[in-house]
């Protein structure tokens, strides 16, 4: 077996390259009597994780929307007194990966888009795979563009769907019926915040409740104030027009994480084709489209993106991983003297599979956490150690060991490679990398920076061909049935795994990104866009006839 795989063809000096990753993340409050753009900060600062290329805060005053939004991480791009500048009552932020455009100022968000005399500020996270054709339209129609991104797309659709109807909510209602992919966005204006999330679920979003300084749900004490009925509809159950008084306030997040730094009480998802209107008069619940049949998370939530900490469907992160890692060892067994996993998502899997494995847990990598992505090119023999910029092994620790390695999962291969190598140089007997999750075979287009299957390791070669490529002496990966098992019960996206697809994928979208040979299953081609959408979209009139309007 060879450990000398070729080096040569890596360009990526950040060893997060080899890891999937998410476009972004997205964070909005209504809270009257708070600091809107302080508490947004620090929800940027929990989600950061799922996006450092740039970061953006808009703020709603009653009058007008103000934004500051730059390229960076959210503690470079925001300064003490950006913050105290950015005075309101809802505020909307947004942290990038950008999969979908270019990586510049004008792809960062929030995405502002004027409406009349109002503005409004969008955060995306997401892919739509249908925006080519309404850009199109939307250009004929006479709306400008600063942008080649789908979330620019998206905002000026509901931008010119609001003006045409004078309703924002139906505006957004509108613009769901025509895009297609996994979307979760929140808006705003000057008075009201806004969030919706495409039918099938795909990409996250979740709803909280500010509580009081006592600690008591501000919803629960306001209800008492002001002598709510008893039937009054709560957040848990709200669908409907049914109204929810606000009182310290209401957010929304990518994840519960985000939640939890500002102090605030997780109350439910926001449901798949579910808007949400926040503002003064309560928060709102209409259906904006019909939820898919079946739903898809995206399952690379639980295996990689979001933190350990956060809670999806009442289990941790943490547990899910944790599991995957029993669930690891009892279908890959493997005779070793220590199991170590990867910091930092490898690390409970780690523990799971030395548990159920019974070989001893160690910490044979430590990792560098003052190390942000950097922008100077180095040297092609420093590129080949980059890994090393993250992780370094502990060589008394792992010296003349068999170590059993589990990581979340291989997309390329390229960190893999030096990993492997930087062990083996530390003196490891044996490498046996165990994956807590199925082969990385097919392209992701709802928001995973997998567009083209040509760069996944798994799909231009077998697990043996892997194993041999990466110098690791076994390798193997969890079954998507054992995989589905740790976690909670519902409908998740497991294309990147499986081939099929929940969402339909244009032809123009989707043109060469697949290896010749593969044939996805269940991806339909989407009904043909006939006439001019966005005009005939706009001249219907159901909502405000169905409303009395």
């Amino acid at each position: 077996m060879s450990f000398d795989a070729d080096l040569s063809e890596f360009t990526a000096f950040d060893s997060d390259t080899d890891h999937p990753h998410d476009e972004c993340g997205v964070f909005g409050v209504w809270a009257p009597d708070r600091d809107v753009a302080r508490l947004t900060y620090f929800g940027l600062r929990a989600l950061q994780h799922r996006g450092q290329e740039s970061a953006g805060i808009a703020v709603g005053d009653g009058g007008t929307v103000m934004v500051r939004k730059d390229l960076g991480l959210v503690s470079r791009v925001f300064s003490n007194a950006d913050i105290n500048a950015l005075q309101g009552q809802l505020a909307v932020g947004h942290v990038r990966y950008g999969t979908a455009g270019a990586k510049s100022w004008e792809e960062s968000q929030p995405h502002l888009s004027t409406i009349g005399e109002v503005i409004v500020a969008l955060a995306h996270n997401g892919t739509l795979v249908n925006t080519d054709e309404l850009r199109r339209q939307l250009i004929e129609l006479g709306v400008p563009f600063n942008s080649n991104s789908d979330s620019e797309v998206a905002v000026k659709l509901i931008g010119y769907f609001t003006q045409e109807t004078h309703h924002l909510r139906e505006g957004i209602r509108k613009t769901m019926e025509l895009i297609r992919g996994g979307y979760a966005m929140a808006l705003i204006n000057e008075e009201a915040l806004y969030a919706f999330r495409d039918p099938h679920g795909v990409r996250p979003l979740v709803l909280g409740r500010l509580t009081n300084d006592e600690g008591v749900a501000a919803a629960d004490a306001a209800a008492a104030a002001s002598a709510m009925p008893s039937d009054a509809a709560s957040a848990e159950d709200l669908v409907g027009d049914a109204v929810v008084a606000s009182t310290a306030g209401w957010v929304v997040a990518s994840e519960t994480c985000a939640l939890d730094i500002i102090g605030a009480e997780y109350v439910r998802d926001i449901r798949p084709g579910e808007i949400l209107r926040i503002s003064a008069e309560g928060l709102v619940s209409e259906q904006g489209v019909p939820a898919a049949e079946k739903s898809a998370h995206c399952i690379f939530e639980q295996v990689y993106f979001a933190r350990p900490d956060s809670i999806v469907d009442g289990k941790s992160i943490y547990a899910c991983r944790y599991d995957m890692g029993r669930k690891l060892a009892l279908e890959c067994p493997v005779e070793a003297d220590m199991v170590i996993g990867t910091p930092d998502s490898g690390l409970p899997s780690a523990e799971g599979y030395a548990f159920e494995s019974g070989i001893p847990y160690g910490t044979g990598l430590i990792k560098n956490r003052y190390v942000a992505r950097t922008f100077i090119e180095p040297t092609q023999e420093l590129r080949a150690m980059g890994v090393r910029l993250k992780l370094n092994p502990l060589k008394d620790v792992i010296e003349g060991k068999r170590i059993v390695v589990v990581d979340d999962s291989i997309v390329r291969g390229t960190t893999m490679v030096q990993l492997v190598r930087m062990l083996r140089q530390a003196g490891a007997k044996e490498i046996h990398i165990r994956i807590n999750c199925p082969e990385d075979i097919w392209p992701c287009f709802y928001g995973v920076d997998t567009g083209e299957q040509s760069q996944l390791i798994s799909a231009t070669k077998s697990v043996e061909e892997v194993c041999e490529f990466i110098g690791a002496d076994t390798l193997a990966f969890l079954s998507v049935d054992a995989l589905l098992e740790c976690v909670p019960k519902g409908g998740y996206c497991t294309a990147c795994f499986t081939g099929e697809y929940p969402v339909a994928i244009p032809e123009s979208f989707g043109r060469e990104k697949f290896i010749e040979g593969y044939v996805p299953r269940n991806l339909s081609k989407p009904e043909p866009i006939t006439g001019h959408c966005v005009a005939d979209k706009a001249e219907d009139r159901s909502w405000e006839e169905a409303h009395g309007e």
